[in-house]
């Protein structure tokens, strides 16, 4: 089902998995309690388990839910937060294996779309990845997305979007795992 902006916010993302744009690419999510819906993602994607997902955050609070405690974020992260990075964190125990493909770690983002951030607030956090088959370009064309929509619950509208995904930072390594908009230095 296509969801628009008037209306997306009125649908239970329980036991869904859904579409929606991210300030940077198409983003394919579910909440990140979900484990059945994680694995229909893994499926979806065809994505190797061993690839971990990331989880979106509308605030600090969702953020510190999911961390190990003691790991502070440095002002010149916490500046590009709601915004296109990815900050790897000692994740805490209520991040499942499957998430973080059972590493110690885990990423989050809060991005700075309006959709997500939304989606967000409302649903709380959201494991996510790029849409698209695993190896593949990340989708940013509205149109490109509609090819899934036999395979997903809901889809948002979003228009076009048009970025390069974000920029990946390891904090328990303090290094840039990829480069994306954002320099970290």
């Amino acid at each position: 089902m296509i969801l628009n902006s008037k209306n997306y916010l009125d649908y239970n993302l329980f036991g869904k998995v859904i579409i929606f744009p991210t300030d940077t690419v198409y983003g394919i999510g579910c909440l990140y309690e979900d484990i059945d819906s994680i694995k229909r993602i893994y499926e979806i994607k065809n994505r190797d388990y061993t690839k971990p997902m990331v989880i979106l955050c509308s605030n600090m609070n969702q953020v510190n839910s999911l961390i190990k405690s003691g790991q502070n974020l440095p002002e010149h992260l916490k500046k590009h937060w709601p915004g296109k990075l990815t900050i790897i964190f000692f994740k805490n125990e209520n991040v499942y294996d499957i998430i973080s493909s059972g590493k110690e770690t885990v990423g989050i983002r809060i991005p700075g779309n309006e959709i997500s951030l939304n989606l967000l607030e409302k649903h709380g956090p959201m494991v996510v990845t790029s849409l698209n088959i695993s190896n593949e370009p990340a989708i940013t064309k509205f149109n490109d997305v509609l090819r899934y929509s036999d395979k997903v619950d809901y889809i948002i509208e979003g228009g076009d979007l048009d970025s390069a995904p974000s920029t990946v930072y390891d904090l328990t390594e303090n290094r840039v795992l990829r480069q994306g908009d954002i320099v970290i230095k």
